[in-house]
């Protein structure tokens, strides 16, 4: 069967946690074609360069510098709707170009059509809302679930029972879906290496400038300690080169492996609180040692990132 797998270019999360997909696909003997843009597009290709791919509609948003971006967000509202709008158009063209199987959407809200099979992937059925806006969260979901029952089947990325789940109440509603299981590029509890080479890690990801300004924290807190820092910016479009500052070293982003022997050998990880971040930490069993911290006024991360320390803090 010929697949299109096309994930949202909003960081790298989304991406990343195709990779397994795409991955499973390909061994199942299915022949797979990425579609997408932006850095999101080109984490696809660095880790299956012989795959086809096809350019979607761009989306190229911004978080405002403060810690409340309701004002940021509802001035996007219009352009994520003529963005759908677009990618729902291209979609269409493509199928008149080409016969697929099926089409499988990571939060594309616009990757649907009658003629083929249309999956649509998801961890965040319920849509938090910052304070203040809490009272618009069942409209902000009930738009949401609109967009979601167009396509043919949804799948959650996570466990079905609540007792295991990593997204707790963001993909746990009561609607109908399948539940997949976590998805992760990273193999489970890999070998610890030898010698390692930093004893803290931090990766970056997300919107600007929060992404940015977050790095720029970070240098401030370890420069001139005597902790052998690493910082992957998740700058996926830049040449990647090494910036040595001192007990600093600073890529642009790693490979896999390189990433994975990081993070096992770190003492301590800073990472956003994203979902496809808690997943890949999960995998590696390394999420004890993490510091997650929540994009400023983005209230998934912040639940997550108060959800995950509670789980752990259990154990």
């Amino acid at each position: 069967m010929k697949i299109l797998v096309a994930p949202l270019n909003w960081g790298l999360g989304h991406a990343s946690r195709c990779v397994p997909l795409v991955q499973r696909l390909l061994d199942e003997g299915h022949e797979v074609v990425l579609g997408g843009d932006g850095d999101s597009l080109t984490l696809l290709r660095k880790h299956f360069p012989k795959l086809r791919y096809t350019y979607l509609a761009p989306l190229n948003l911004r978080y405002s510098a403060g810690h409340r971006q309701v004002g940021a967000m509802l001035k996007a509202i219009p352009k994520i709707v003529l963005w759908s709008m677009k990618d729902h158009a291209m979609l269409q063209a493509i199928l008149r170009e080409e016969s697929f199987g099926q089409v499988i959407s990571d939060n594309r809200f616009g990757l649907h059509n009658k003629q083929v099979a249309c999956i649509y992937i998801t961890h965040q059925l319920h849509i938090m809302l910052p304070k203040g806006w809490r009272w618009a969260e069942g409209i902000a979901s009930r738009i949401h679930a609109r967009i979601y029952t167009r396509f043919n089947r949804v799948w959650v990325p996570d466990y079905e029972e609540k007792e295991k789940s990593l997204s707790g109440e963001l993909g746990h509603t009561g609607a109908a879906v399948e539940y997949i299981g976590p998805l992760s590029r990273f193999p489970s509890n890999p070998k610890m290496p030898d010698n390692p080479s930093y004893s803290v890690v931090a990766v970056l990801s997300g919107l600007e400038p929060h992404r940015t300004m977050l790095e720029k924290e970070i240098i401030a807190r370890y420069t001139g300690q005597e902790e052998r820092v690493l910082i992957v910016q998740g700058l996926m479009s830049r040449p990647n080169t090494r910036i040595k500052r001192g007990n600093l070293t600073i890529v642009p982003y790693l490979g896999d492996a390189e990433l994975i022997s990081a993070l096992m050998g770190a003492k301590h990880i800073i990472v956003r609180s994203g979902y496809s971040t808690i997943m890949d930490l999960e995998a590696l069993g390394v999420m004890a040692k993490a510091e997650l911290i929540p994009t400023p006024g983005q209230p998934e991360q912040e639940y997550l990132a108060h959800f995950i320390a509670e789980k752990y803090t259990k154990k």
